[in-house]
């Protein structure tokens, strides 16, 4: 039992997290002039001793340099965690690029230019007289 109840907590410290880091890491933006980030998942070790920090780039081609100015401000971001959560021991932050918005949109593109796909889908949609492309 005890095991799913450290399970709920981690969640719950997760999601405490991403609320506060948002919000840290929006004004370390503005205040540091970094590119543009907001946090879009933290993942927290079971002991919550870490924090795995997920964000994204408002311009992709920044990520890297977006990643590496928020890792030198994590011990700062981490002291106003601090002062913000109250958490007896506030999680070492670690900060990684969530390219997965990249990634849909990169398969989206690439459903949106194929022809075939549109053609097909176009097809499915006449055989049973619904859907369909409005024109």
């Amino acid at each position: 039992m005890p095991s799913s109840k450290s399970f709920h907590r981690t969640d719950r410290v997760s999601a405490q997290l991403r609320r506060e880091l948002g919000k840290i890491v929006h004004e370390a933006v503005r205040e540091h002039g970094l590119p543009s980030v907001s946090v879009s998942d933290v993942e927290v070790s079971r002991d919550l001793a870490h924090a795995k920090v997920f964000v994204t780039a408002l311009q992709p081609e920044r990520s890297l340099e977006a990643v590496k100015d928020l890792k030198e401000l994590a011990p700062n971001l981490r002291y106003q965690l601090g002062k913000a959560m109250k958490l007896r021991h506030v999680p070492e932050l670690h900060f990684h690029y969530d390219d997965s918005v990249d990634r849909g949109e990169s398969i989206d593109n690439l459903l949106r230019d194929h022809p075939d796909l549109e053609t097909r889908a176009d097809e499915g949609a006449s055989e049973d007289g619904e859907g369909g492309k409005p024109e």
